[in-house]
């Protein structure tokens, strides 16, 4: 039983879809407590996808006063009464929790329970990612009731190790990101293309692509990308990029292409691509899917991402929160075409990229050790 709060098209819904998608050895079932409107989870099949009762978790953080703390809340504790009268729940194998709520709804849902959870770790374990509440949550409720744990990278699994049983199961997995190895890439015609593949949120790193790209390319006919859609109440943020864009000269030079279905073509459009979060990001799918697609690949040199680019050898790494950095390696990519190319053909022999049936593959492996853990044997 795969538990998620939201079907929002974030990061962890679609991870989870492509997951599903490749068929993993195990039966799975998705609940989540309302479908939304932009509903990430569509593509699944009605008898894997269900509703249960409770309440809708929204969007947002846990930061904020007292009173919208309090909701909060209540808000998972009625989700955990819901979910744990739930018949499905109460006889699967393994309650896999996708998001950081969701886990926490759960582990107050299986308290006393003797059914494993499993928690995807997809975010820091500090209070900058989850807040002063969720990080309480977390390391006080969720951890230390997680039988295992699923990290996206080896930065994310130390920040939650201090919290975990010393018989909790752990793996490092990336997450489900749809890659697909490139053969040789066919020259591109026309103008360099920059592109970040991300939802638009502030801290994404958006407005900081936008300022380091008019100094490094503010003469010339190069081109820069947003891939992404505007979740979560962000409507006003991609408004404010656009109008800066135009405030800098460079409107007819910036794209901002929304939700994009097709990540595939949307990357064979470009030739960099750039993850540069203002907080160190965990994992980063974009970076997978920026290597795997054979993009020069430009990362902020910190978190998940450090894993996964050895600067100058198959991408470049830029101090930061510092878009004159960010700049100055742009400008040198937009000036060396052998870099460029050098960088492109190194990237999708980065060592660890898995495809999604090999991510599927390797989380069944995890669900059955912890199902078998715990003496609980497996339902035919």
């Amino acid at each position: 039983m795969h538990l998620d709060h939201t079907t929002a098209r974030g990061g962890a819904e679609l991870a989870l879809v492509r997951l599903l998608r490749a068929g993993g050895d195990w039966l799975p079932a998705v609940l989540v407590p309302a479908v939304d409107e932009a509903d990430a989870f569509a593509a699944l099949p009605p008898t894997v996808l269900r509703r249960t009762a409770g309440v809708a978790q929204g969007p947002g953080g846990s930061a904020g006063s007292p009173l919208r703390l309090a909701v909060l809340a209540a808000r998972l504790v009625v989700q955990a009464v819901a979910t744990r009268l739930n018949p499905l729940v109460r006889t699967c194998d393994v309650v896999a929790a996708n998001s950081t709520r969701a886990a926490a709804y759960a582990a107050v849902a299986l308290l006393g329970s003797r059914t494993p959870l499993v928690v995807h770790l997809r975010d820091m374990v500090d209070e900058e990612s989850l807040g002063g509440f969720g990080h309480r949550v977390m390391t006080r409720l969720v951890l230390p009731r997680a039988d295992g744990v699923i990290a996206n990278s080896h930065t994310t699994l130390s920040t939650a190790r201090p919290f975990l049983r010393d018989d909790a199961i752990t793996a490092v997995i990336p997450s489900a990101a749809g890659l697909t190895r490139a053969a040789a890439r066919p020259p591109r015609t026309g103008p360099l293309r920059i592109g970040m593949l991300a939802r638009i949120d502030p801290w994404k790193g958006q407005a900081e692509l936008l300022e380091a790209f008019a100094v490094a390319c503010r003469h010339g006919d190069a081109e820069l990308e947003f891939a992404g859609g505007a979740p979560f109440e962000h409507e006003d943020f991609a408004a404010r990029l656009a109008a800066r864009a135009a405030e800098l000269g460079i409107a007819d030079r910036v794209r901002l292409l929304g939700h994009v279905d097709d990540v595939p073509e949307a990357l064979a459009r470009w030739d960099v691509g750039v993850q540069y979060s203002t907080r160190a990001e965990p994992l980063g799918q974009n970076v997978l899917q920026y290597l795997a697609a054979g993009l020069v690949t430009v990362v902020a040199d910190e978190g998940g991402p450090r894993e996964w680019v050895t600067d100058g050898e198959n991408g470049r790494r830029v101090a930061p929160r510092d878009p004159r950095a960010l700049a100055e390696v742009l400008r040198e990519l937009v000036e060396d075409a052998a870099a460029r190319e050098r960088l492109a053909s190194a990237a999708p022999g980065t060592p660890g990229l898995l495809d999604d049936a090999a991510v599927a593959r390797a989380h069944a492996e995890i669900y059955r050790e912890i199902a078998t853990r715990r003496r609980m044997p497996v339902k035919a």
